[in-house]
């Protein structure tokens, strides 16, 4: 594994990702994106600096008052760029920041998404990890802190975290870079499919589901090709009136339409220059 520099400008006539431009995020000559969320103080920065080296890129979200940072990594060749999201403990959009996080997730599309979790508090932090569940299968745990766990005698069986997550979970000690160099393996499977994800999910009652399954149609009717519009289906039956002004205001629609830019049929190689 070794860093490499964020994105390069000078490539506008390069296919864009409307969204992601919006969202202010640059990918420049990229594989795959990559994003790191987890809530504060789990390590998430360390192991963001620790995968992207001094190489990074700190500036504001588009419009937003929060720091966005964002830098690259080269793995068997290939090339990942990381977007470290706002720490947050929920996605349920009551503040700020977990609406930038869950923006990103929603729209941004990330090929895989790592979720990085304090091993001496998996309880509190798996909150996070289940909603991210909620919005896309391409998921990697990443336990961070196993030394801090080891200290005071807590015990993680992290094979069995995975098999009940359904997901890869990775133990790791990002202050010294132990366990790294198998996150960024098992980020690559993921995207490949070399490991296929079943995340499991809380089962629904049927009466629920059968509300979903007449709200989605619906919602897909307002916004066609929206993103996880079971997703918003569940949002708005749980009450999320922010989600609810953003569908009848029309900007989920728009969210989604901007996504619907060119794309290389050739690679994933996509050039971003958003406001800086």
């Amino acid at each position: 594994m070794s860093t490499i520099p964020s994105a390069q400008s000078g490539c506008e006539a390069c296919p864009a990702h409307a969204q992601l431009a919006q969202m202010g995020v640059s990918l420049g000559n990229y594989d795959h994106l990559v994003a790191l969320a987890g809530n504060p103080n789990t390590g998430k920065s360390s192991v963001f600096n620790a995968l992207t080296g001094l190489r990074q890129h700190v500036g504001n979200w588009t419009g937003k008052t929060v720091k966005r940072a964002e830098g690259g990594y080269v793995f068997q060749s290939v090339k990942y760029k990381l977007v470290d999201l706002p720490g947050t403990y929920s996605l349920l959009s009551a503040s700020e920041d977990e609406e930038i996080s869950r923006n990103f997730l929603l729209f941004g599309r990330p090929d895989c998404t790592v979720v990085v979790v304090d091993a001496t508090a998996l309880e509190r932090n798996l909150n996070l990890v289940l909603q991210v569940l909620e919005i896309t299968d391409k998921v990697v745990v990443c336990v961070n802190l196993m030394d801090e766990a080891q200290r005071k005698g807590i015990e993680v069986d992290v094979r069995s975290l995975s098999r009940d997550l359904g997901v890869p979970a990775v133990p790791t000690v990002a202050r010294t870079k132990e366990g790294l160099q198998q996150l960024v393996r098992t980020v690559a499977e993921v995207i490949t499919g070399e490991t296929r994800t079943k995340p499991r999910r809380p089962a629904t009652p049927p009466e629920v589901q059968q509300a979903v399954d007449d709200l989605t149609p619906m919602i897909q009717t307002i916004a066609p090709d929206l993103p996880n519009a079971r997703w918003v289906a569940v949002r708005l039956l749980d009450g999320d009136h922010r989600v609810r002004q953003a569908l009848l205001s029309g900007e989920l629609a728009e969210l989604a339409r901007a996504q619907q830019g060119p794309t290389e049929s050739a690679s994933r190689v996509v050039a971003l220059h958003g406001s800086q």
